[in-house]
C-alpha cells in the first residue's frame, strides 16, 4: 500500500522502515521538485535548494537521498549533510540565493521517527497553501521519481556539498555580542539533547572567564534519558540536574534539531517556554528599546499581549505552526514570532525558529541587566500584572474514531466556566480555545506532527491551573 505524504504543522513525519523509507522521501521530493517547477521561474529554480539533516538514524543518508532526486530533476542541491542545526541550514538559503531548503529532521518526535521539512526562498516555513500544492504533486510511486547518483550528480555540478557553519556563526556575531557574555564569569550547563545543537554554545562562547559545561553532547539516535529531544520535563530533567550539580547559573537547552529553546534558572529549575518567549520580547522592546510586531501562535502566552500594549506594539495572532508564523513575519516585518513548543524567530536574521540564537539572547539578557534568571522573572512579571501560570497534558489518540469522537464533542462544547473559571470566549482558528474572564484561557489541540490530543492552559491563578487542565480532558471526552 502506498504511504500517504500528508504535511502536518511542520513537514512530515512518520516511523523509520515503517512509513518513512527512502522509497517515500524519494516522492516527497519529486512532489517539491514538481512544486518549485510549477511555482518558480527556470532562473528562479536554477539557484537550487539546500539541503541538510539532523543526527538522527539515517537522516545524512534520506539527505542525500533527497539531493539524487533533486539533480535527477536539473534542480541544483546545496548539500551539507548530517548534524546541522536547522537554523543553520534556514541561514543557508540566504547564503546560498537558493529557492528553499529540504532538512530531514523529525525534530522533537520519539527516536523511532524522522521528518522532512521544506522552506522556502527567505528559508522560513512554507504557508499552508503552498504546501498543499506540493501534495497534489507527490507521485503515487517511487518508479515515478527521476533520480542521479550522488556522485554522477557532484560530477555534474548539480550537487554541490559546501559548509554552513562559517557564515552562520558570523551572522550569531552580528546579532549578538559574544564578548560580554564570554567574559561575565557565569557557570553555564548546556544540554542539546543528543542532536545538532551539540558544542555550538561551548564553541562560541569557552576561553574566558565564563565556563561551559555540556551534557548529551553525542550522536545517539535513542535519547537516552529522555523519552524525546523536546526540551520541556521530563525530558529536561536529567540536563536540569546536572545543572545543579555544578551550581550552574543558567541551564540553556537546544531540542533535537537546535530550533527550539529551553531554559533552567540558577536553582536548576524548569522556566516554561511561554515565560521564555514573553523574556525575549522583554528583552528586545525593554532592555534592547527595538520596536516591531510581535507574532504569536494562539497557543502561547498573554504575556505577550501585554507587553505588545506597554510598549505599544502591534501582537499577530496565528494558527500553531511556523506555517503560519514565518508568513507573518515576513509579512509584518516582525520584530519576535514564536509558538508554545519553544520555537522563537527574531528580525533581522531568518523566519525560521533558532533555539541557539534563544539561548544567545537570554544570556545577552543576563548581562545586560546583571540579573539572574528568577530575577528576570520578577522583572518580567512586574511589567505584564504579576506571574502567569502555564501547563499542558498530551494524550495520544488510541483510534480514528476516539479522535473522530472528540472533534465532534469540542465542536458543540459550550462550557459556562472551567476551573471555576467563568468563559467569556471561544475561538476556533486553530483547536478549541476557551478565553476566560480573567483572561486566562484553555486550548484543546489536535497535533499536527503526532497522533496526540493536547491540553493546554495559562492563567494567573497558580492553583487552578490543574483543575482547568483536568476540565479540559473532559471536554475532550478524555476523562470522566
Amino acid at each position: 500500500m502506498t504511504v500517504q505524504i500528508k504535511f502536518g504543522t511542520d513537514g512530515w513525519r512518520a516511523t523509520v522502515a515503517e512509513d518513512y523509507t527512502f522509497d517515500s522521501v524519494r516522492r516527497a521530493t519529486q512532489g517539491f521538485a514538481d512544486y518549485l517547477k510549477a511555482t518558480y521561474t527556470p532562473a528562479e529554480v536554477g539557484r537550487g535548494v539546500v539541503v541538510g539533516g539532523d543526527r538522527r538514524f539515517l537522516s545524512e543518508h534520506f539527505a542525500a537521498t533527497v539531493a539524487e532526486v533533486l539533480a535527477g530533476n536539473d534542480i541544483p542541491a546545496h548539500f551539507c549533510g548530517g548534524g546541522i542545526p536547522t537554523p543553520t541550514i534556514a541561514y543557508a538559503v540566504k547564503l546560498r540565493h537558493g529557492i528553499g531548503a529540504v532538512n530531514i529532521t523529525a525534530s522533537h518526535n520519539p527516536p523511532t521517527d524522522n521528518g522532512y521539512k521544506v522552506r522556502d526562498p527567505n528559508g522560513g516555513a512554507i504557508d499552508p497553501a503552498g504546501l498543499k500544492e506540493i501534495e497534489v504533486h507527490i507521485p503515487a510511486e517511487a518508479s515515478s521519481c527521476r533520480q542521479m547518483a550522488f556522485k554522477a550528480g557532484v560530477n555534474a555540478g548539480l550537487i554541490m556539498e559546501f559548509d554552513p557553519v562559517p557564515a552562520y556563526v558570523e551572522q550569531l556575531k552580528r546579532l549578538v555580542s559574544l564578548e560580554p557574555i564570554r567574559q561575565a564569569g557565569f557557570k553555564i550547563m548546556v544540554d542539546p539533547m543528543w542532536g545538532n545543537g551539540a558544542g555550538w554554545l561551548t564553541r562560541l562562547l569557552s576561553g574566558a572567564k565564563t565556563e561551559v559545561f555540556e551534557v548529551h553532547s553525542e550522536r545517539n539516535p535513542i535519547f537516552p534519558e529522555m523519552s524525546r529531544p523536546e526540551p520541556i520535563p521530563p525530558n529536561v530533567d536529567a540536563g536540569l540536574a546536572a545543572g545543579r550539580k555544578i551550581g550552574a547559573d543558567v541551564i540553556a537547552i537546544t531540542d533535537g534539531d537546535a530550533d527550539r529553546c529551553g531554559w533552567g534558572d540558577e536553582n536548576g529549575d524548569f522556566v516554561d517556554q511561554l515565560r521564555v518567549y514573553a523574556l525575549l520580547a522583554m528583552y528586545l522592546l525593554d532592555v534592547r528599546g527595538e520596536r516591531g510586531p510581535i507574532v504569536k501562535t494562539l497557543s502561547t502566552t498573554s504575556m505577550l499581549d501585554k507587553l505588545g500594549q506597554r510598549f505599544g506594539v502591534q501582537v499577530i495572532h496565528t494558527g500553531v505552526g511556523f506555517k503560519y508564523v514565518a508568513p507573518a513575519m515576513i509579512k509584518y516585518d516582525a520584530l519576535i514570532g514564536g509558538e508554545e513548543s519553544g520555537g522563537y524567530a527574531f528580525r533581522n536574521h531568518v523566519p525560521e525558529r533558532d533555539g541557539i540564537l534563544s539561548n544567545l539572547y537570554l544570556l545577552d539578557l543576563m548581562v545586560r541587566t546583571g540579573l539572574r534568571p528568577t530575577q528576570l522573572l520578577d522583572r518580567l512579571f512586574n511589567l505584564v500584572g504579576g506571574p502567569h501560570y502555564y501547563d499542558r497534558i498530551d494524550f495520544r489518540l488510541p483510534d480514528l474514531a476516539f479522535a473522530a469522537a472528540a472533534r465532534k464533542g469540542l465542536d458543540t462544547a459550550q462550557p459556562a466556566s472551567v476551573g471555576g473559571k467563568k468563559i467569556v470566549d471561544k475561538v476556533t482558528t486553530d483547536g478549541y480555545k476557551f478565553v476566560m474572564e480573567d483572561g486566562g484561557w484553555l486550548l484543546i489541540r489536535f497535533s499536527g506532527t503526532e497522533p496526540l490530543i493536547r491540553v493546554y492552559t495559562e492563567t494567573m491563578d497558580q492553583g487552578a491551573v490543574q483543575a482547568i487542565l483536568q476540565d479540559g480532558l473532559r471536554l475532550a471526552g478524555i476523562a470522566g
